[in-house]
């Protein structure tokens, strides 16, 4: 047997086990890949909310970094909670040594219920550290205005704002329409020097989407690390996240999490 895909996950930790880490460690688990991770905040949540945030110093979290693309190496980086411009230029250190790993970076910036999960003044050092280095950005529609500066809040929009990422950037964006209305959720993927790409699935009326943001990205780092195109990475993430949300246990008493593992027998064979 051929030794999994290997994929290190620099992230927060969440208490609940629908996003951060723990969403990342499922994902990856259930779609073949090896898990390591760099955990960057400790996250006190469940599916009422965010209610404390223990930072991790960046110098540790750079630490377990190394340790692992030294020892076991990687075939793709995911990026997710990067809270601080400390941790982030740490980060970017490590990423500068690395330069054949793609990187899959989720630019998190607000937890489902609402608490910040990137400093104000962090923003900027995202969008010249990290945002620059990635193979492909994963954005909503929301993070997209807090980079860009001006609001998306419709299809046109969306489109405007991946073609204006990319071209900033200069990396791959896939464009999340989760926060805009219709009976499809609209992810749109731009690749550069490449015709945009839509990816639609139905959209289901659930509090239980959790760790959406977290799963999607690291379903698309495994794919990556695999060796699968990007677009063939997005289209079978996406897949994997809606059967996610469509097989969601119901916990808890506010945004529950997706069901991860169970999905591996729901999804099609890869193409």
């Amino acid at each position: 047997m051929s030794a999994p895909p290997r994929v290190l996950v620099v992230a927060g930790s969440d208490s609940g086990g629908g996003a951060g880490i723990q969403a990342d460690i499922k994902t990856l688990s259930a779609l073949g890949a090896y898990a390591m991770t760099a955990v960057t905040a400790i996250t006190v949540q469940n599916t009422l909310g965010v209610s404390a945030v223990h930072a991790i110093p960046p110098d540790v979290a750079a630490a377990q970094m190394r340790a692992c693309l030294d020892d076991i190496g990687a075939d793709a980086i995911k990026l997710g909670m990067l809270h601080s411009v400390p941790l982030i230029e740490a980060v970017a250190a490590v990423l500068a040594d690395y330069p054949a790993i793609p990187v899959i970076a989720d630019p998190v910036m607000v937890a489902k219920g609402g608490a910040a999960l990137l400093q104000s003044e962090a923003v900027g050092a995202l969008a010249e550290h990290i945002l620059p280095r990635a193979y492909v950005m994963t954005p909503n529609t929301e993070e997209a205005a807090v980079l860009l500066g001006e609001p998306v809040q419709d299809e046109a929009a969306q489109e405007r704002a991946a073609e204006a990422l990319t071209s900033r950037f200069g990396a791959a964006v896939l464009l999340k329409g989760g926060h805009l209305s219709g009976a499809g959720v609209l992810n749109l993927l731009l690749q550069p020097g490449a015709p945009v790409e839509r990816f639609v699935s139905p959209r289901l009326e659930t509090p239980h989407t959790h760790g959406t943001g977290c799963t999607l990205a690291s379903a698309i780092a495994a794919g990556v690390a695999a060796g699968l195109p990007l677009a063939a990475a997005v289209e079978r993430a996406c897949r994997f996240v809606h059967a996610g949300i469509a097989n969601a246990p119901g916990f808890g008493q506010g945004h529950g999490p997706i069901d991860h593992l169970s999905t591996r027998f729901r999804l099609e064979p890869d193409a």
